[in-house]
């Protein structure tokens, strides 16, 4: 079975990230196992595990062949991207995994445990992302996370109107409910 991994922090996760996992259904992929992190390998501030995995499997809800997994959930700390595929793999040794990142990352791989081993347990499958890089052939919107965490910090009728087209509407509802990111949030 040929499956994309794709790892992310989900912080929270939105329509690039559904955008993403769709274009590989669409061009060959099985499956996509959208692996949400539990802690951030660059120490970035995240609201809690649950939380976000939770928000992406809303996210995700509309695409049958994506799964949202928690195996970091189980891992121990620090974990690493490696560790996260040896373990895939060891449960799904009959998968060919090929790790789906966007042209952002590039900029950062120097940055990543082992990162030529990575690559070689699951070759990049690499999307161009709006603004980084992308040479013209952008297939993914300009969008990111730190975004709609600033859009949620400071609410706006401008705010609103961008977190509705950029954010799936049932992970809007959640961050809502559960009041994300505001600026008297705690995670």
């Amino acid at each position: 079975m040929k499956v994309a991994f794709f790892g992310g922090s989900f912080n929270p996760p939105h329509v690039g990230h559904v955008l993403a996992a769709s274009y590989a259904l669409s061009i060959g992929f099985d499956r996509v196992l959208a692996v949400v992190v539990k802690d951030h390998a660059f120490g970035k501030p995240l609201v809690a595990f649950e939380h976000r995995a939770r928000m992406t499997e809303l996210a995700f809800t509309p695409l049958p062949d994506v799964e949202v997994s928690r195996v970091e959930a189980q891992l121990p700390t620090p974990n690493y991207t490696l560790l996260t595929l040896r373990a895939v793999i060891a449960a799904h040794p009959d998968w060919q995994l090929r790790l789906l990142v966007g042209s952002d990352v590039m900029r950062e791989v120097d940055r990543w445990h082992s990162f030529d081993e990575v690559a070689k347990l699951a070759p990049l499958f690499l999307l161009d992302r709006a603004g980084h890089d992308a040479a013209g052939r952008s297939i993914l919107p300009e969008i990111s996370s730190t975004q709609i965490r600033d859009c949620l910090a400071a609410p706006s009728a401008e705010a609103e109107a961008w977190l509705s087209r950029h954010v799936p509407a049932s992970v809007l509802d959640y961050l809502r409910t559960h009041g994300l990111y505001a600026k008297s949030a705690s995670a």
